[in-house]
């Protein structure tokens, strides 16, 4: 199944032009999309989860059409928002079963096999009887994915999964975001770097509401060869450095402040190569348009 989005657009009544004429493809698998606070990605994923409307452009999942006909849409779709709120006094187990209902799983044994099945999933069978205001942010975010994924659903999106978890938590999972994402579409959402570069096979960078980098991680960052650089200045230096090259990012290393540039030569001999990485491709992207 495949999800196209064709110039879709969304302007807020306080004249916030949040979508300008995205244009996407996606295949299953693992999609990133990657972009700064505020930048229209949580727009996006409203939008094709059904939650607002668009002002313009069409939007497909398979033969669905995923602007008009919401009600099949949602049975095709598991969302987890990036502000999921939860029950605290009720168990995971009984949550989940009551999702069960709503997603239209009548049937008590179904819906058991798939509760129980789904918790087995997440790692969160053991736990399954525990009221979900004892669970960590990581047991809650697992528990976000297991009613996402009820109803077997085509399309999985997930909006800044990994915010706030330790580092033990975002390992596991990503390993159960990659899991999923071996036969479905799962859109993931998010303004960390990392997160994309380690699941993602394809991503976009969003940008003040367009799409403004598309491909795959590997393909962006090795059209970047030759053409970063890097060097350390003292930190009353960076002004100069920023009026004068396109700094990518600058980071404290020893006491110093490590710079990134960027240039198609080496800006002076001061400055040596170094290997571009997606962070390099991120800041590129959101400060200047994206190049042929």
């Amino acid at each position: 199944m495949q999800l196209q989005i064709r110039n879709l657009s969304k302007r807020y009544p306080n004249g916030v032009q949040a979508l300008k004429n995205v244009t996407l493809t996606l295949e299953s698998g693992m999609f990133g999309l990657l972009g700064p606070n505020g930048a229209g990605k949580s727009s996006l994923m409203r939008t094709l989860a059904t939650l607002q409307e668009a002002d313009s452009g069409e939007v497909t999942l398979g033969e669905v059409n995923v602007l008009k006909d919401k009600d099949r849409v949602r049975t095709l779709l598991g969302y987890l928002p990036q502000e999921f709120g939860l029950y605290p006094k009720v168990t995971a187990f009984d949550l989940l079963d009551h999702f069960a209902r709503l997603k239209g799983i009548s049937d008590s044994r179904a819906r058991k096999a798939a509760v129980d099945g789904l918790l087995q999933r997440t790692n969160l069978h053991a736990a399954r009887n525990r009221k979900l205001g004892t669970y960590s942010g990581g047991m809650k975010q697992r528990f976000g994915i297991a009613q996402a994924l009820l109803g077997d659903p085509r399309l999985i999106i997930v909006d800044e999964p990994t915010a706030g978890l330790d580092p033990e938590e975002r390992v596991r999972f990503h390993n159960l975001l990659a899991e999923i994402g071996e036969n479905i579409i799962v859109i993931l959402s998010t303004h960390i770097v990392s997160d994309v570069s380690d699941l993602c096979s394809r991503m976009a960078i969003i940008h003040q509401g367009e799409v403004v980098r598309e491909g795959s991680p590997l393909e962006l960052v090795a059209g970047l060869n030759g053409r970063v650089w890097r060097k350390l200045i003292g930190k009353e230096e960076i002004p100069g450095y920023l009026l004068e090259f396109q700094v990518l990012a600058t980071r404290r290393m020893a006491g110093q402040t490590l710079v990134h540039v960027h240039s198609e030569s080496r800006p002076d001999a001061s400055f040596e190569a170094v290997t571009p990485d997606l962070e390099d491709v991120y800041f590129l992207s959101i400060r200047k348009p994206a190049e042929a």
